[in-house]
């Protein structure tokens, strides 16, 4: 059932343009609350390369059966061999500041996968899942939750550290093991730093989160049902998506800190840019291996400034690596589940092996993501 209702999708995606161009539209979502959403007059991706097709043309690559070689297994989050002790260990999901007040970040080139999505007033706020943090005294600054974050830090049965939450966001933390700096246990886990002002200068740190998972009582091995998250090539392996868009420079869109990544041919890796110059971490400029653009429908709860993403309502995006880029749809395997992500051959992608950066970015931004070629 539900690889025919990807089908389906795949079809309505590349249709998508002919039914925005019919003008605006409102809809509204039922939950505990009533969203609404706006859809723009139009909705371009500007891409400086037309090919004529958008598919990956790659052979299949069956996954690695998860196994034990020689005290390394491999991770989850980038498909990379690390300590077993590490790989078996479930990751540090952290809500991280974006305000420049708060730079630079600690702890986030360690991050395996990195959610950037908008907040409140065009500013965006990551989350870093990390699995190598043993030697980390500080990790942030940490800021609040947001609901659509927790179905993300579920996503890789992480336990989830946030510095208090919005009104809305507070029912669905029921739904994840979190740390909540602002209430009981969690509350010790966290130290304010004297060099930030607050609310950009509170941290965690391995041993804050260590003492508050022995005392929250969370299990640190993954539930046994957990299968992981991504598809990745094998060692040795690489992806390369023929028949597809040239990506060596690529913007998200995002107004605030417009940030953009650009492809260095010599690594393989994409280096990230913000506020005008090298997005830095405590160790050096962020660089990934994959990118993904994924779309969702967005709308903010009624008569209040705070904004809500549809993470369940398949729509579309691009998957970014290699300096190269395809479409893709995206849609939840379930409601607590995995999103999965599928290029025009209804084939879930693979992607290569290392970091992976997720921009979430509303429908209604659509326009505003720009895809360059090498030469533009």
């Amino acid at each position: 059932m539900r690889r025919g209702r990807t089908a389906f999708f795949m079809t309505a995606v590349f249709t998508a343009v002919l039914w925005i161009l019919a003008g605006c539209q409102k809809a509204s979502v039922e939950t505990d609350v009533t969203i609404e959403f706006t859809v723009p007059e139009t909705s371009r991706v500007e891409i400086t390369t037309a090919p004529e097709t958008e598919e990956e043309t790659q052979e299949e690559t069956e996954p690695e059966k998860r196994t034990e070689r020689d005290g390394k297994v491999k991770s989850y989050l980038t498909g990379e061999s690390v300590d077993v002790k590490k790989g078996n260990r479930r990751p540090l999901a952290v809500m991280i500041s974006n305000d420049k007040q708060a730079l630079p970040h600690y702890g986030i080139n360690r991050a395996g996968v990195v959610y950037e999505a908008p907040v409140e007033g065009g500013m965006n706020r990551y989350m870093a899942i990390i699995e190598d943090y043993d030697d980390l005294e500080r990790i942030g600054s940490v800021r609040s939750c947001r609901t659509y974050y927790t179905y993300f830090a579920r996503e890789f049965d992480a336990i989830y550290a946030h510095y208090g939450q919005s009104t809305f966001a507070k029912p669905y933390l029921n739904n994840v093991d979190n740390i909540n700096g602002l209430e009981g246990v969690g509350g010790n886990a966290y130290y304010r730093s004297s060099d930030r002002k607050s609310p950009h200068n509170a941290y965690i740190s391995f041993e804050g989160v260590q003492a508050a998972i022995e005392k929250l009582g969370y299990s640190q091995e993954y539930a046994e049902d957990y299968e992981g998250h991504y598809k990745f090539a094998g060692d040795g392996e690489e992806v390369v998506l023929d028949n597809s868009l040239e990506a060596w420079k690529v913007y998200p869109g995002y107004v605030v800190n417009q940030p953009y990544f650009e492809y260095n041919e010599e690594d393989g890796l994409y280096y990230r840019y913000q506020y005008g110059g090298p997005h830095n971490g405590d160790e050096g400029q962020i660089a990934v291996k994959n990118i993904i653009f994924q779309y969702c429908a967005s709308g903010h709860y009624a008569t209040t400034q705070y904004l809500d993403i549809d993470v369940h309502t398949p729509q579309y995006g691009y998957y970014i690596t290699g300096g190269r880029a395809i479409a893709l749809s995206w849609e939840k395997d379930s409601q607590f589940g995995v999103t999965r992500y599928y290029n025009t051959e209804n084939e879930e992608i693979t992607l290569n092996q290392g970091k992976t950066w997720i921009c979430i970015i509303p429908t209604s931004d659509f326009a505003k993501s720009e895809i360059h070629g090498k030469n533009e």
